[in-house]
């Protein structure tokens, strides 16, 4: 009887193998560090700067393009923006790093008691948007705050304080 079931399963785990298999479902690729070039161009058409680091593909959007002055929502004018950066991130599993920053002017509001809430709030408005009306999946997404310490210009002029108040879409190396 034992060596009528091992042969009964030899034979039959043989036969499920030369079944065939269902094909995968189309999962669209990573995008490889030689594509982020192509990505940039691409949201260079729209008008939308972009630049690559080592921590990939990084679209810088300025405070005053996607926020008012100490707010969190997304402004109405930066939809059609957020439309462009959406379509390029449906066509890829990379995984996205929102990344909120500000000034090292100290906010203390009715909504934020410093900086560093208001950067997070504003990472996850984008994220909220991303995810609810582009359907961009929320496990592909994080959120990152930096509050006034990683500036890009000098807090002690107007310029330089306006270019540190910005949320970076990083697209990373790592597929999700």
């Amino acid at each position: 009887m034992d060596v009528l079931t091992i042969v009964l399963v030899f034979f039959v785990s043989n036969a499920a193998r030369s079944l065939p298999r269902p094909p995968a479902d189309p999962k669209p690729a990573p995008a490889a560090p030689q594509e982020f070039g192509q990505l940039r161009e691409r949201l260079a058409q729209h008008g939308l700067e972009a630049r690559i680091e080592s921590r990939g593909l990084v679209i810088s959007l300025s405070q005053m393009v996607l926020f008012h002055s100490g707010e969190d929502q997304i402004s109405r004018e930066a939809l059609p923006m957020v439309d462009q950066i959406a379509d390029v991130l449906r066509e890829i599993p990379n995984n996205v790093i929102l990344a909120g920053h500000a000034d090292g002017v100290p906010i203390h509001n009715r909504h934020f008691k410093n900086n560093w809430d208001l950067s997070v709030a504003r990472g996850l408005q984008l994220l909220e948007l991303l995810s609810s009306r582009y359907g961009i999946p929320e496990s592909r997404l994080s959120i990152a705050s930096y509050g006034p310490y990683r500036p890009k210009g000098p807090n002690e002029t107007e310029e330089g304080r306006a270019s540190n108040r910005r949320v970076e879409i990083i697209i990373t190396r790592i597929p999700n």
